[in-house]
């Protein structure tokens, strides 16, 4: 299975690139995982609503063009799933849909509603906000954490 994670925004932080990528890498027996940052459009300092609806359609044209498979943007108004019934969608339901996955994190925004609209199934993380580079690190160690609930290994508690 192909799982890819789409960030709209540059990671800056090494620390939390350093976190992402030990979990790619715990990750790769498990599945071929593809993470990709697309450029997030510059806006002004108090950009309007206006601007910033462009703004979030041209992200949305650059991820449209990005996603590989089901999509599954993260975003305040989806569903909250606890990591078993995250891992069963991940492990048994969208592969029997499916060969590919893409999550998709917006930039500091959101996403376009079309994204969401389009999308497989809508993931919330929490109904706390979190940096979005931060959010990428939960959400890969979920990735982790399904597959591991998957094989029955001690990790998931």
């Amino acid at each position: 299975m192909l799982i890819q994670l789409l960030t709209v925004g540059k990671q800056k932080e090494p620390h939390l690139t350093s976190a992402q990528d030990v979990y790619i890498k715990r990750l790769s027996p498990f599945c071929k995982i593809q993470f990709h940052q697309l450029p997030a459009v510059r806006l002004s300092d108090n950009p309007s609503e206006k601007e910033i609806a462009k703004a979030l359609s041209l992200e949305a044209d650059s991820i449209r063009k990005a996603v590989k498979g089901l999509s599954i943007p993260l975003c305040i108004e989806g569903k909250q799933l606890s990591s078993s019934d995250f891992s069963e969608m991940l492990t048994h339901q969208i592969p029997m849909r499916d060969s590919a996955v893409t999550f998709i994190i917006g930039s500091s925004f959101g996403l376009d509603d079309s994204i969401k609209q389009q999308a497989y199934f809508k993931l919330s993380m929490s109904a706390m906000t979190f940096p979005h580079a931060l959010a990428s690190v939960m959400l890969l160690e979920q990735i982790y954490r399904a597959y591991q609930i998957d094989k029955g290994t001690g990790y998931h508690k």
